[in-house]
C-alpha cells in the first residue's frame, strides 16, 4: 500500500490523536515514530493486562530511555489507563504519550482532564485531495469516499459494506452502546436521508419508528464514534430570525452513498448534490479542526429558507460558502448569499460549483469544486 503523507503538525508533548476507523492513525504513527513502544489495545492479551492493573503503566514508562514516544492505540478500551497517565504527565515524566482513539464515548471525562495536564488534541480524518494531489479523482471520491482504507482497496464498494458492518458488529453492538441494534440500523438509514441537510429529531423518530430520546442517543453514539458531525448555525451579530436545528453530515461521503437506499423514485442528481455538498463539508470541517487557533465552521438559515451551506469563522477569515450541483446559475441560486452578504459585508463569498474555471455571476466568485479541494490546505487560508 503506497503511503500518502498527511497534513498534520504534530505537538511536542503528549497527545490525543483521535478520529474514526480507516482513516490511518495507526500508519501515521508508524511513519512518523519508528522507534516508539507501542502498546494496541485492541489486542485482547493487552487490553486484559491493563484493564486489570493500569497501574502497570507505571512500569512501562520507568523502563523507557528518557525522551522516548510511547503509543497506546484504541486507549477507549482501557479508560482506567488515562488517569495513570494523567498522574505521570503531572509528575513531568519526559515520555511522550500519544493516546489513539475511535470513540470519545468512554473518554470525556478522562479527556477534559488530560487536556486540562497539557495533553494535547489531534484529530485524523478521511484524506483531503490536497493530500493526494494527482491521484484525487472527484468522481471516485463522491462515489466512495476518501477513508484511506477504502481509498486503497481494490473493491471499495465491497470494502465499504464491511467497514460499517465492522463498526456495527465491535463498536456498536460488542459495546453494548444499543440495546436493539436492528433499530440502530434502520436509524442509520432514515438518517442518510438527512445527510447534508437540517436535522429533525421528530421526523427521524416517525420515519424510524424510534423514540425521539432514543434517536437523541443514537446521533450522539455517531458522534461520539466520529462516524458524523453536525453544524450549528452561524449567529453572530444576527439581524435576521433564524432557525434553532444543526445541520447533519456523515464523517464521510463514502459512508453516506454506502447508507443511502437508492430506487427507480430516488433522483441521481440530488443524490450527487447531497454528496457534493458532503464532500465540501468534510474538507472543510478538517481545514478548522487543523488549524492552531480556534475557528468555528456552521451554517446560516433564516426562518425564510434563505440559507448559505457553510460559513467559517476566526482569526484566518470569514468565508461564506455555496456548494451548487449545476454550473449555471440563476438569480435565485444566489438569493441566500446575497442576503448573507448585506448582513456580513465583511465576509469573503464564494460558490462551489463544477464550471470548468473561475466565473463571477453578479458579483459572485464561482470556484471549480476540483481546484477548490486541491487547494484546501490546514497551512493556507481557505480562498
Amino acid at each position: 500500500m503506497h503511503y500518502v503523507p498527511r497534513q498534520l503538525h504534530p505537538p511536542v508533548g503528549s497527545y490525543f490523536l483521535l478520529g474514526p476507523r480507516g482513516t490511518g492513525k495507526s500508519t501515521w504513527l508508524r511513519h512518523h515514530y519508528p522507534d516508539a513502544v507501542r502498546i494496541d489495545l485492541l489486542l485482547g492479551e493487552e487490553e486484559r493486562r491493563y484493564s486489570s492493573y493500569p497501574e502497570r503503566i507505571r512500569d512501562v514508562a520507568a523502563a523507557l530511555p528518557s525522551d522516548s514516544v510511547l503509543i497506546l492505540d484504541e486507549v477507549q478500551r482501557v479508560p482506567r489507563l488515562l488517569p495513570e497517565i494523567h498522574a505521570l504527565i503531572e509528575e513531568g515524566t519526559t515520555v511522550q504519550f500519544i493516546l489513539t482513539g475511535s470513540s470519545t464515548r468512554k473518554l470525556r471525562r478522562s479527556v477534559s482532564d488530560l487536556l486540562g495536564g497539557r495533553a494535547l488534541l489531534r484529530q485524523m480524518g478521511p484524506f483531503l485531495a490536497s493530500e493526494l494531489g494527482s491521484a484525487f479523482s472527484l468522481q471516485k471520491a463522491l462515489k466512495t469516499g476518501l477513508i484511506p482504507l477504502i481509498w486503497d482497496s481494490s473493491s471499495p464498494e465491497e470494502r465499504l459494506r464491511d467497514y460499517l458492518h465492522l463498526y456495527l458488529k465491535e463498536e456498536v453492538q460488542a459495546e453494548g452502546l444499543v440495546r436493539q441494534i436492528g433499530d440502530f440500523a434502520r436509524f442509520l438509514e432514515v438518517a442518510s436521508f438527512s445527510h447534508s441537510a437540517v436535522w429533525t429529531t421528530a421526523d427521524i423518530s416517525r420515519e424510524s419508528h424510534v423514540k425521539r430520546a432514543t434517536v437523541d442517543n443514537y446521533l450522539q453514539i455517531l458522534e461520539d464514534l466520529f462516524l458524523a458531525f453536525s453544524l450549528p448555525v452561524f449567529t453572530r451579530r444576527a439581524k435576521r430570525r433564524l432557525i434553532a436545528h444543526q445541520k447533519f453530515y456523515f464523517f464521510d461521503v463514502g459512508v453516506y452513498r454506502a447508507l443511502r437506499p437508492q430506487g427507480i423514485l430516488d433522483s441521481s442528481a440530488e443524490i450527487e448534490g447531497w454528496a457534493l455538498e458532503g464532500l465540501v463539508a468534510q474538507h472543510l470541517r478538517s481545514w478548522v479542526s487543523a488549524q492552531r487557533e480556534s475557528h468555528t465552521l456552521s451554517f446560516w438559515h433564516t426562518q425564510t429558507r434563505l440559507e448559505v451551506d457553510f460559513v467559517v469563522y476566526g482569526p484566518r477569515g470569514f468565508w461564506a460558502i455555496e456548494v451548487k450541483r449545476s454550473p449555471h446559475l440563476g438569480p435565485d441560486d444566489i438569493r441566500g448569499m446575497a442576503a448573507f452578504q448585506e448582513e456580513y459585508p465583511e465576509a469573503q463569498c464564494l460558490f462551489i460549483t463544477p464550471v470548468p474555471r473561475r466565473e463571477v455571476y453578479r458579483g459572485f466568485t464561482l470556484v471549480p469544486v476540483e481546484e477548490f479541494l486541491l487547494g484546501l490546505s490546514p497551512d493556507k487560508p481557505i480562498f
